[in-house]
């Protein structure tokens, strides 16, 4: 059953105790009467985003992990995107994805919070968040809903979590990926759920941007996808999202009914909007980058040339241009060298700053600008 709600939470803080208070268009006394938020061992609220913006759902997920009392009272968060490529914490976009066939294709980038691996989204991908208190934290348990819920929907589908954690059909096609964030109290555990996710747009952007990447961030670990649609043609989407919903209440014994909720409304989520505005900077999801070093030859038009760069925080931190002697003038050279050193590790911002000699009446210095933004994605 589908109940489309308006809802707000109020957190208060005593000391640590923290309160809950509901209000909405339709009693929430039961809900409050009930155990849902005193009995640690069966609360379970089944939320279902209405937006498809990336930055919006991972503030969604930031915004109930800082927020809901998951001591008293567990969630399931069920959301999908727009076409977007979200890389772990600790990893590379650089060395991930092609930012300029993702730029040229208007497939957004995001940072999340959790570690793991990159994961392509489109509206054929669904995600499902599990929060818990640490205490309860249990992943294996999360996606037995999962592939419990997928049996039942489809008793022919061979489904299997992996030691890696990841779901996999038919013991070699992954369906799902997964990844977590521990915090001193709380958890989230989320998946990724491959329905019917266009596979052409996933391998196109799913590859680096910078072959010449030299690093000691997180690698993700390609594997073999294939769609629930690829085995299953006839199963809906709305079938799905009903069946994980209903597996997740009996698995945690909840009855509450799933709760349409809409991520950008700030009278429900006090200070959603700053929660997506960092996950939306230029600082969070390139700047937040392990540092990392570049080596790439440059097939000039005329010569062979070679670049070294070191990054860090995002931007250039030394660079080292070598062309052979006398096909551009060495000043040039330097003062471009100069230029870079300090500026984000991006086309745009590079290309900005070298503004004078990608104008310049030196053809070779123009040629030699063009490559090196080239290399920046």
């Amino acid at each position: 059953m589908m109940s489309q709600v308006r809802w707000t939470f109020s957190l208060l803080r005593g000391g640590n105790q923290r309160s809950w208070f509901w209000s909405r268009s339709w009693s929430w006394s039961w809900f409050r009467s009930s155990s849902l938020f005193t009995d640690s061992s069966s609360p379970g609220l089944v939320l279902q985003s209405r937006s498809t913006d990336v930055h919006q759902n991972l503030a969604l997920e930031d915004w109930i992990d800082a927020n809901v009392d998951l001591q008293r009272c567990g969630v399931l968060l069920l959301w999908r995107n727009r076409p977007a490529v979200v890389i772990g914490r600790h990893q590379n976009p650089w060395a991930e994805c092609d930012l300029r066939a993702m730029r040229k294709a208007g497939v957004a980038l995001a940072r999340r919070r959790s570690g793991g691996g990159t994961v392509f989204h489109d509206l054929g991908n669904l995600n499902l968040t599990f929060f818990a208190s640490k205490k309860a934290y249990d992943r294996r348990r999360n996606l037995k809903v999962v592939t419990e819920a997928l049996r039942n929907l489809r008793p022919e589908l061979d489904v299997q979590a992996t030691e890696r954690l990841d779901i996999v059909l038919d013991g070699r096609y992954k369906i799902s990926g997964t990844a977590s964030r521990l915090s001193r109290q709380s958890s989230y555990h989320h998946c990724t759920l491959l329905h019917s996710a266009d596979r052409s747009a996933l391998s196109a952007v799913l590859r680096p941007s910078c072959p010449g990447i030299h690093s000691n961030a997180t690698p993700s670990v390609p594997s073999p996808v294939a769609n629930l649609t690829d085995h299953a043609p006839s199963m809906q989407w709305e079938e799905l999202v009903e069946g994980l919903a209903q597996q997740y209440s009996k698995e945690f014994c909840s009855g509450s009914p799933t709760v349409l909720v809409n991520p950008s409304d700030e009278s429900v989520f006090p200070g959603i909007g700053r929660l997506e505005a960092e996950l939306r900077g230029w600082n969070w999801t390139f700047g937040k980058t392990p540092k990392f070093s570049v080596e790439m030859s440059l097939h000039l038009e005329e010569v062979l040339g070679s670049v070294r760069l070191q990054v860090k925080d995002g931007r250039i931190s030394s660079c080292r241009i070598q062309v052979p002697p006398g096909w551009v003038p060495q000043q040039l050279v330097g003062e471009l060298e100069n230029i870079l050193v300090g500026e984000k590790f991006c086309p745009n911002a590079a290309a900005t700053a070298a503004a004078a000699l990608l104008s310049s009446e030196n053809r070779p210095i123009r040629e030699l600008c063009a490559a090196l933004l080239q290399v920046m994605g």
